[in-house]
């Protein structure tokens, strides 16, 4: 987006105000700024609607906006005159006209079926053996940020042949032993 120097003034007053919001919410403020037009900006009606919503976030804070020159803003402008010790510490490197751009986003599988075989014994066997049902084992790999159009269909199939959970059944609240003490 491009904003106007003003914009950008702006923007640093809501981003500071917003970043030290339990700080400042309650206690009176000074914005000091060699940016006069942003004085009067916060007075003006007829602002842009992005301005606008500025002013409403701004003023639940209690503050005022002091007009002082740079150089008589000390801390601002040492800030803006500090050196960058980063800049310039990377070489730049040639680029490589060769390399072919469609290989960028291509990733090699060697067999994507055993891959999303492999993505659902992980989830259905679990960290601590789980075996979950082929509903929630899907439910699994998709929270895990994995998805193929038959992953239903592959998670009921490993389910239906999965050795420990052939032998142990479905095990329901039925099932289940009771919770409660036996006297």
């Amino acid at each position: 987006m491009n904003y106007t120097t003003t914009e950008r003034e702006m923007l640093a007053i809501v981003y500071a105000f917003e970043k030290f919001r339990s700080y400042l919410i309650m206690n009176k403020s000074i914005v000091y700024t060699d940016h006069s037009a942003l004085k009067y900006l916060f007075a003006k009606k007829d602002a842009k609607a992005r301005l606008l919503r500025w002013i409403l976030l701004l003023q639940e804070f209690d503050f005022k906006v002091i007009d002082t020159r740079g150089s008589k803003n000390y801390a601002a402008d040492h800030l803006s005159q500090l050196e960058n010790p980063y800049e310039n510490v990377f070489d730049p490197k040639e680029i490589n006209e060769a390399f072919p751009i469609e290989t960028l986003s291509k990733i090699t599988h060697n067999d994507p079926r055993q891959e999303a075989i492999d993505i659902l014994k992980a989830c259905h066997n679990g960290p601590i053996g789980g075996h979950y049902g082929a509903s929630y084992t899907s439910k699994k790999v998709f929270d895990s940020g994995f998805y193929w159009p038959s992953i239903y269909k592959d998670a009921f199939k490993l389910v239906k042949h999965c050795d420990s959970c052939q032998r142990q059944g479905k095990v329901s609240q039925r099932d289940e032993m009771p919770q409660n003490f036996i006297q």
